[in-house]
């Protein structure tokens, strides 16, 4: 028989665990949410590395919103931007191992994306 001590942990894991999942989710939310930050971070795996070429691959979006977007994704750590000392200065930015783990999870929406759209229209 287990004792009181044994029930009240295995209770507080079973009612921690789903808050885990919710969090651990919110987190992901939270650093991927947005309109850019997924376009942004497929062009970078698609190899699309300077400002320029990402401004070019994703449709309407303005020079200072793909500036702000880049800052969060370095800020948690996602990308990694690379300065070249040459002249002119060259700026690329990188997928870090984090970002590119990203990978699967973008081709499953893209895969949904497309079933979905087909079965709408």
């Amino acid at each position: 028989m287990n004792s009181f001590k044994e029930i009240i942990s295995q209770e507080e894991a079973e009612q921690q665990c789903p808050q885990s999942y919710v969090m651990a989710l919110t987190d992901t939310m939270n650093v991927i949410s947005g309109k850019w930050k997924l376009p942004i971070i497929a062009s970078l795996l698609k190899g699309k590395n300077r400002f320029k070429d990402l401004l070019e691959n994703i449709e309407k979006i303005t020079p200072r919103m793909l500036s702000k977007e880049l800052k969060e994704l370095e800020m948690n750590s996602i990308i990694a931007r690379k300065v070249y000392d040459q002249t002119p200065v060259l700026i690329k930015y990188e997928l870090t191992a984090s970002g590119e783990s990203l990978a699967d999870l973008i081709d499953v929406m893209i895969d949904w994306g497309l079933t979905h759209r087909n079965n709408v229209l």
